[in-house]
C-alpha cells in the first residue's frame, strides 16, 4: 500500500476508501483550495514532497486538481499525460496555480512528452472563451483537447479534436494506438462524469463510469500506466482568503445538490468502480 494513499484536504471522502493511508492534509485544504499564491504552493510541496510522489493518489475536490502538476514534477521519465475532466484546464491568465490553468504547469516540465484532455463538456473550448486556452500548446502538437460536440453547431464539430457520442470511442482507440509503447499519467475529475454518477463542485460531464473502464483499459493494452490521481468529490468550499473566496464563487457554478448522505453514496459508488481500474488492482 506504500504506492497508494489518500490526500485528506476536505474530508470529500470519509471511512477511509479502501483501506488507503490517509495524510490529514485539512489544515491546507482552505489554503489550497481553487488557487494558491507561488509561496503557499512551495511551503505546501517542501511540507508534502514525499506524499505526493507516490505513483497512486486520491484526493478530494476538483478545486484542487491543479496539485496533480506538483505530483508530475516527480515522475522520473517521460511521460504522456491523459485527463479526463470536464474542463481542459489550459487558461493562460492568472493565477498561475489554480484549477483552470494548471495543465500549463505540467507542459513547462521537460518530462511531459504530451497531454490530452478527454471529456470537456463546457463552454472554454469554443469561441470566444477558447481565447484565453493555451492555444499556443495546441498548435504545437504538445497539447490536445476533446470537446464535446454533439450539442454544438454543425460547423464547430470540425474542431480539431471534437468528439461525438457516436464517434469518442473510434477516436480515443486512433490516440492509443499513435502511443505506441508510452508511460501514461493519467488522472480523473469526477465532474467529467454524468451526473447520476458523480456529485461534485462543477458542472457534470457525459462520460459514463464503463466509459472510462473502457478508456482505461484501452490504455492498459498498449501503455504502462506508472501513476495517476482521482478527484473531482464534492465537499463543501471553505477558504482562507477573500480575494480568493470571491474568484472561486465567482467562477464556480451554481448548482442543486442532493443530500449529504447521497452525494457520499453516489461517489463512493463510483469510486469503487474506477480506482482499482486506475490503479491496476
Amino acid at each position: 500500500m506504500e504506492h497508494l494513499k489518500h490526500l485528506n484536504l476536505d474530508d470529500a471522502w470519509r471511512n477511509e476508501p479502501f483501506a488507503l493511508p490517509v495524510v490529514d492534509a485539512r489544515a491546507w485544504g482552505p489554503q489550497l483550495r481553487f488557487s494558491a499564491p507561488p509561496r503557499l504552493i512551495a511551503e505546501f510541496y517542501r511540507e508534502h514532497e514525499t506524499n505526493l510522489a507516490v505513483p497512486f493518489l486520491l484526493y478530494g475536490s476538483g478545486d484542487f486538481h491543479y496539485l496533480t502538476a506538483l505530483r508530475l514534477r516527480r515522475v522520473a521519465e517521460p511521460v504522456v499525460l491523459v485527463s479526463f475532466d470536464n474542463h481542459p484546464d489550459w487558461d493562460v491568465r492568472p493565477p498561475k496555480w489554480g484549477c483552470g490553468g494548471w495543465v500549463n504547469r505540467a507542459l513547462e516540465l521537460p518530462h511531459i512528452k504530451h497531454v490530452a484532455v478527454w471529456g470537456c463538456g463546457n463552454f472554454e473550448c469554443w469561441w470566444p472563451h477558447q481565447i484565453f486556452g493555451n492555444r499556443r500548446a495546441e498548435r504545437a502538437g504538445i497539447l490536445e483537447v476533446h470537446p464535446w460536440a454533439d450539442d454544438r453547431p454543425v460547423k464547430d464539430r470540425q474542431r480539431k479534436g471534437a468528439i461525438l457520442r457516436e464517434n469518442w470511442r473510434q477516436r480515443f482507440e486512433q490516440f492509443v494506438n499513435g502511443l505506441a509503447s508510452e508511460n501514461i499519467y493519467v488522472t480523473i475529475d469526477l465532474d467529467c462524469l454524468r451526473i447520476e454518477e458523480a456529485v461534485t463542485n462543477w458542472e457534470s460531464g457525459r462520460f459514463s463510469v464503463v466509459d472510462l473502464e473502457w478508456a482505461l483499459g484501452k490504455l492498459r493494452e498498449s501503455c504502462r500506466i506508472i501513476g495517476g490521481d482521482i478527484c473531482g468529490a464534492y465537499s463543501p468550499p471553505k477558504y482562507a482568503r477573500r480575494k480568493q473566496r470571491f474568484a472561486a464563487e465567482f467562477d464556480h457554478p451554481k448548482i442543486g445538490l442532493p443530500a449529504e448522505d447521497k452525494i457520499r453514496a453516489i461517489n463512493l459508488t463510483t469510486l469503487e468502480k474506477l480506482w482499482p481500474t486506475v490503479v491496476g488492482t
